[in-house]
C-alpha cells in the first residue's frame, strides 16, 4: 500500500529560533527535554502560493497548546513572526508554491523537576508536496484498528504532542500489515482517531466524529468540517463512537490539514462507499484550494 500521503523533497534550508540555517547540523543538547520527555508540541500546515490554508485555526491552535503547556512567550513570538518566517523558509527552499510546513515547539534543557526556563523553542521546516494530496484519492484506503496502544482522554489528549510514540508504532504496525494506516482506540475500547487523521463515518444519513472527550487530537480540518457542516444544516455530531458503528456504517474517511479528506474503501471485512465524502470535499475542500490551485497552476497570470 502507498502511504496516505506523500511528499516530496526535503528543504535544504530550515528556520530555529530565530535563524535560517543549513539543515543537518546537531540543534539540540542530550539534556533537552523534548528530547527525554516528548515535552512539546507540532503544528502541520499546508502552504499554497506562500499562503496558509486556514492559518487563522491553526495559529489559535498552536498558542492554545502553547498556554496550556505552560509556555512564556516572548512579545516577539506572534503569529505574525511565525507566518513570515514560514513564507520566507519556504522560498528558500522553493517550496513556495504547495508544501508541508512543520512548527515543532519545544522546551529546553533540564530534568524532570529543575526546568531550565519555559521559553519555547522552536523550529520550521518545509517539504515540498506532491499535488496528488489535492484531489479526493480515487482508490479507497484499506486500513485497520491497531490493537497494541490506548489513546488516553485526559486534559492533553488533544494536543499533538512531541509525545508521539502510540501513533509512530501505529504507523509502523500499519505498513507491516500494509494498511494505508491504522486507527487507534480509546482505553474504554472507542475510537479516538487514526495515525495521522481524525475519523468521520457516515450511518443512515448522520455524521459522526468522536468527540475531544474521546481522546482525538483536535484536527483543524475536523473542526473547518465541523463548522462548514453545521452551518450548512448537514446532520453532524461529535460523541463516542463504538467499533460496531465503524462495522454497520455506509462511509468512513479520514481528515487531516495536507489532504483534506480521504475516503476508505476496508476496514477489516467491511467495505465503504464515497458518495457524501465526494460530497463534502467538492462542497468545503475545493473552496479553500481553488483560488490558490489556480495560481499554482497557471503561473504566467501571478
Amino acid at each position: 500500500m502507498q502511504p496516505i500521503f506523500e511528499c516530496m523533497a526535503a528543504g535544504n534550508f530550515l528556520f530555529y529560533n530565530g535563524r535560517i540555517s543549513k539543515a543537518g547540523k546537531p540543534l539540540i543538547s542530550p539534556d533537552n527535554r523534548s528530547f527525554r520527555y516528548g515535552d512539546g508540541f507540532f503544528e502541520t500546515m499546508k502552504l499554497m502560493n506562500g499562503k496558509v490554508i486556514l492559518a487563522d485555526h491553526h495559529f489559535e491552535r498552536l498558542f492554545a497548546s502553547l498556554d496550556l503547556l505552560h509556555f512564556q512567550k516572548p512579545s516577539y513570538f506572534t503569529p505574525d513572526y511565525l507566518y513570515g518566517h514560514i513564507c520566507l523558509l519556504a522560498k528558500k527552499n522553493y517550496h513556495h508554491k504547495m508544501a508541508r510546513v512543520r512548527i515543532t515547539i519545544f522546551r529546553g534543557d533540564g530534568g524532570l523537576y529543575d526546568v531550565e526556563n519555559h521559553f519555547p523553542h522552536h523550529l520550521i521546516q518545509t517539504w515540498q508536496l506532491n499535488p496528488a494530496n489535492n484531489h479526493l484519492n480515487e482508490n479507497g484506503l484499506v486500513i485497520g484498528v491497531y490493537p497494541d496502544a490506548k489513546k488516553v482522554c485526559d486534559h492533553f489528549s488533544s494536543v499533538k504532542s512531541n509525545n508521539y510514540l502510540g501513533y509512530a508504532m501505529g504507523a509502523l504496525w500499519a505498513k507491516q500489515q500494509k494498511y494505508n494506516d491504522a486507527i487507534l482506540l480509546n482505553p474504554y475500547g472507542r475510537v479516538a482517531d487514526a495515525t495521522i487523521a481524525n475519523v468521520f463515518v457516515v450511518k443512515e444519513g448522520m455524521v459522526k466524529t468522536p468527540a475531544l472527550t474521546e481522546g482525538p487530537i483536535n484536527g483543524i480540518m475536523r473542526r473547518y468540517l465541523l463548522e462548514r457542516m453545521q452551518k450548512e444544516n448537514i446532520p453532524v455530531e461529535e460523541g463516542a463512537l463504538t467499533l460496531e458503528e465503524l462495522e454497520q456504517a455506509s462511509e468512513l474517511f479520514l481528515t487531516n490539514s495536507i489532504y483534506g479528506i480521504r475516503w476508505v474503501r476496508q476496514l477489516g471485512q467491511n467495505g465503504y462507499t464515497h458518495q457524501l465524502a465526494s460530497h463534502l470535499y467538492k462542497k468545503f475542500i475545493l473552496p479553500l484550494l481553488a483560488e490558490k490551485l489556480a495560481m499554482v497552476n497557471n503561473p504566467i497570470s501571478q
